[in-house]
This record gives C-alpha cells, structure tokens and sequence, in this order.
C-alpha cells in the first residue's frame, strides 16, 4: 500500500533550499518517491490551516517512507532544510 507524505514548508533562504532540493531529488528517486505536488497555488476552504507551500510525495509504502525518513541520507540533508526552512509534515498510508 502506498504512502503519502504532506509536507506544508515556509522556505527562509530560497538559495540555500534550492541546494537542499538538488540533494535530496536523486535521494527520494532512489527511495522510489516520487512528487505529486510541489508548491503551486493553493487555498483552503475550511478551517484555520493556513499552509504555506504545499509538498506531497508518493511512496511505495509507509515502510519505504520511514526507511527514507530515519535513514542516514535524509538525516544529513534534513539538517540542511531545517536551517533555511520551517515544516511540519505527515504520513498517511493511502489506498
């Protein structure tokens, strides 16, 4: 069963984020994630969330997901995000 991570990001230094999203694209292809959505317009029409830019990826499971997540790649590039970027993120495991 596939995996669906949100990601709602506020990016701080766009350069340096861009250096983060050079990095970390081979690393979720190799995890065989892939994007579903990445920014773009948006608008919520219920509630108070207010997200910000809007990331959802796809992977093979939610084992494939925290394979990636916990694993030592992604460890050392989250370091990365989280200096020039604040996020708050989910998984759900989808149908």
């Amino acid at each position: 069963m596939a995996a669906y991570v949100i990601f709602d990001v506020e990016i701080l230094d766009l350069k340096q984020y861009q250096e983060f999203m050079s990095a970390v694209k081979p690393a979720l292809e190799a995890a065989g994630a892939r994007y579903l959505v990445r920014g773009g317009m948006h608008k919520a029409y219920e509630g108070d969330w207010g997200p910000r830019r809007i990331v959802l990826l796809e992977f093979p499971t939610f084992a494939a997901w925290e394979q990636f997540y916990y694993g030592p790649t992604y460890q050392g590039l989250k370091s990365i995000r989280d200096a020039c970027s604040s996020a708050r993120l989910v998984g759900v495991e989808g149908l």
